[in-house]
């Protein structure tokens, strides 16, 4: 993430590896400057080490629970998504990037997404 990715549209700060725990780098009370940097440095690497839930939405569907008590192997759940739309991409509970569905080069077998929009945070303009 560079500098430049910082600042959203209206004039909103975003996140920046130098402000964690809401502090920029160096400006820690008690420490020198240069143990700042290195446990904003580690905190960081910290941050980076999560785990996160990313899902690919392809659709939803809504049904009475009586329709879904008839499914059966073979059954079709028909989808509010068209093929061709953009799926959605969540992580941990929240669509941060829409794409279209590839199938990955490596192994035909599979599935991938192929980022074509990158949803601003909530309440932005971008």
């Amino acid at each position: 993430m560079s500098q430049s990715d910082n600042a959203t549209a209206g004039g909103k700060s975003t996140f920046a590896p130098g402000d964690i725990n809401g502090i920029g780098a160096g400006a820690r009370p008690g420490t020198a400057p240069g143990a700042a940097q290195a446990e904003s440095g580690a905190n960081f690497e910290t941050i980076l080490r999560i785990p996160v839930n990313v899902q690919v939405v392809l659709g939803s569907a809504v049904m009475p629970v009586a329709n879904l008590m008839k499914l059966g192997r073979g059954a079709v759940i028909p989808l509010d998504h068209r093929v061709g739309e953009p799926v959605d991409v969540v992580v941990n509970g929240r669509i941060v990037a829409r794409g279209e569905v590839v199938v990955v080069e490596d192994d035909n077998s599979r599935f991938g997404v192929s980022l074509t929009e990158i949803v601003g945070p909530a309440g932005s303009d971008g």
